[in-house]
């Protein structure tokens, strides 16, 4: 199959964003374990846990470092392969991006700085204050970002200006206390902390199974599995409330999700297990839990959930709609600007993004055909089985690193010294579960938008620049080289200082008895 510019952009930034995001779950969750690890170092004055926190400060800022590396090339592409997308939404989109680099990005860098220089400066509270802050800019950065990103999902506080072809900020509350947005970062920044918790809890158990660094390991383990359950827990809460708000405004995301074909009597049930079939628009061997999706995407038992069939329903007449406004746009672009043309423009304006599918199948939008109208209400919905798969792939290791956190939680509350074999075995082998659940997640999120780059204003195919397929096969091509090797770097580094322990930090033996500090051998 030969790919086409909108193809090899599509792929070039889904490729950068996903190598990108393997470091910021990282990130986010690593900060706050540092800070509580820090913390009880501060309460109890015990060196293993000022050890504890400089040991995975160490592998943090390794991570932090390449995930700056990896963020910037994505910055980059939206002036390179995404050019047309930067003009027409960049007075909104760049807003939130330019306050996360000069006010997240640069405070959180010089905390980090302050977090790895500033142990011998500053005193222990001090120090510590650095650490929390340091830890709460990693998340004021991640927020800006997915104000941005929710705002591409669910385009609030704007308004298209006819004069100069462009989306316009009417109100930049809306744009951040967007309710998609809010639900996207708590949701991500979880999903954040339970990363970070199994890194902990995984690296954690390979000491414990090799008998060695076990006061350090155990006291990981134990503060890991802790946050680690906590955060699990919050992730399913904010799971089920960010399902709500697919239904509330991205009912054809919701519907491709579950595979919901057609509209059923409330309340729906949710598919736990089934075969998509995009031809006959039925799931085979489907195993259905009764009433919860309703609940989930409703919260009622009287509401129906649209089904896609519908939804194409709605698009084909919004999809007519936004013809005329399109044929509006242009007469008046040509000249006609009486009162008539501009107030029906109005009233037809809200589809205006659907009467511009029709220029990927006709360059004569007044003139489209039911051959381009029915081909563009087909390709208003995602194909079904990536999603309906990505999503239960995320579910599927959400539900495995619970049961983990649970029983690692329980046998740290116990105070079981000796861990069960097959827990720490458990936890070492969901190392990378966190990391699947993180890139299927964000699948769901960018795929299930599509065919829009903003949703339901600009479609995807009319965002790109105008490159050659030269050009962009050299780019990603160079991106995939440096992308490769950075992730190669970080697991050489990744395992290399954690292989070497915490006794790498000192030449002696914990005294645990008193806050001292370490016997020396």
């Amino acid at each position: 199959m030969q790919m086409d510019i909108v193809d090899l952009s599509r792929l070039q930034f889904a490729f950068t964003a996903m190598i990108h995001f393997l470091f910021v779950p990282l990130t986010l969750g690593m900060a706050f374990l540092l800070a509580i690890m820090e913390s009880v170092y501060v309460m109890t004055g015990k060196t293993i846990y000022r050890d504890m926190t400089k040991f995975w400060g160490k592998l943090f800022g390794i991570n932090f470092a390449l995930g700056v590396t990896t963020g910037i090339a994505m910055e980059f592409q939206f002036g390179t392969n995404w050019s047309y997308y930067s003009h027409y939404v960049g007075d909104i989109f760049g807003a939130p991006l330019a306050i996360e680099a000069l006010m997240a990005f640069f405070l959180e860098s010089t905390l980090v700085g302050l977090f790895f220089f500033g142990w011998d400066r500053l005193s222990k509270e001090k120090h510590l204050a650095v650490t929390w802050l340091m830890a709460l800019a990693t998340n004021l950065s991640a927020l800006w970002i997915l104000v941005a990103n929710g705002w591409m999902q669910h385009p609030i506080g704007s308004v298209f200006n006819i004069d100069t072809m462009r989306m316009e900020l009417t109100s930049f509350s809306e744009v951040i206390f967007n309710p998609v947005a809010q639900v996207k970062f708590v949701h991500t920044v979880s999903a954040g902390y339970v990363t970070g918790a199994v890194f902990v809890l995984a690296i954690s158990s390979w000491y414990l199974l090799k008998g060695r660094d076990l006061p350090f390991a155990r006291r990981s383990f134990a503060i890991a599995s802790a946050f680690g359950l906590a955060s699990a827990l919050s992730v399913i809460v904010l799971g089920d409330e960010s399902g709500y708000e697919l239904g509330d405004v991205q009912k054809v995301k919701l519907a491709a999700v579950e595979a919901e074909w057609h509209t059923h009597p409330a309340p729906a049930a949710f598919t736990v297990f089934g075969v998509p079939n995009e031809q006959t628009q039925t799931t085979d061997y489907a195993l259905k839990i009764p009433a919860v999706l309703g609940l989930i995407a409703t919260r009622s038992v009287t509401e129906e959930v649209a089904g896609l069939s519908e939804l194409k329903e709605k698009h084909l007449q919004r999809i007519i709609r936004g013809q005329e406004a399109y044929v509006l746009m242009t007469q008046y672009r040509a000249g006609d600007k009486s009162p008539a043309t501009i107030n029906r423009f109005n009233e037809v304006s809200a589809d205006l993004g659907y009467g511009m599918l029709l220029t990927a199948y006709t360059d004569d939008v007044a003139n489209a055909t039911a051959e381009h109208i029915a081909q563009a209400v087909e390709d208003s919905v995602p194909k079904v089985w990536p999603l309906f798969w990505s999503f239960r792939i995320m579910v599927a290791c959400g539900v495995s690193m619970l049961v983990l956190f649970a029983a690692a939680f329980w046998h740290s509350a116990k105070r079981t010294v000796d861990k069960p074999r097959w827990l720490l075995k458990f936890a070492l082998f969901s190392l990378p579960l966190p990391w699947i659940a993180c890139e299927a997640g964000w699948f769901v999120a960018e795929y299930g938008r599509q065919p829009w780059a903003i949703g339901e204003i600009l479609p995807t195919h009319l965002a790109v620049s105008q490159l050659s397929v030269s050009d962009i096969w050299f780019s990603l091509g160079t991106i995939v080289v440096l992308y490769t090797i950075f992730v190669i770097i970080e697991m050489w580094l990744m395992t290399k200082y954690a292989r070497l322990g915490s006794s790498s930090l000192h030449t002696g033996k914990y005294d645990l008895e008193s806050p001292a500090t370490v016997k020396e051998a």
